[in-house]
């Protein structure tokens, strides 16, 4: 039972790595991710990152609750697959675009406002 319980952090380490793009251990990974992740998968991800020293002791690993703690991962381990990495960076680029255009429309508008002021218009 406890080698399914490490192997459900394993597979959140390796859906945060390629889902989220970030890497590291499981606690830094999570902080990394933070602003992408909604309060309560992190949360759920943190107890994951919090009881796995816990786990890994022989006696303590007894204390900790692994029905609850598959349950987060499962969880998070659901958030992260629905993830779709294409669509964040075609988001981002769109994003990025749309700056950029905004940018050059507020100068030609001061431009225009400008010439007009001094009277070349």
């Amino acid at each position: 039972m406890a080698q399914d319980i490490f192997a459900d952090i394993e597979e959140v380490q390796e859906l945060l790595r390629s889902h989220a793009e970030v890497s590291g251990d499981l606690a830094s990974a999570l902080g990394k991710a933070r602003r992408q992740l909604p309060r309560r998968i992190y949360k759920q991800g943190m107890r994951l990152a919090n009881a796995l020293p816990m786990l890994e002791h022989p006696k303590l690993r007894q204390t900790q609750d692994e029905k609850s703690l598959q349950q987060a991962a499962r969880e998070v381990r659901n958030h992260l697959k629905k993830i779709d990495t294409a669509d964040r960076r075609k988001g981002r680029m769109l994003e990025i675009l749309g700056s950029m255009a905004f940018a050059i429309l507020v100068v030609f508008v001061l431009l225009v406002a400008v010439l007009r002021w001094r009277g070349f218009i």
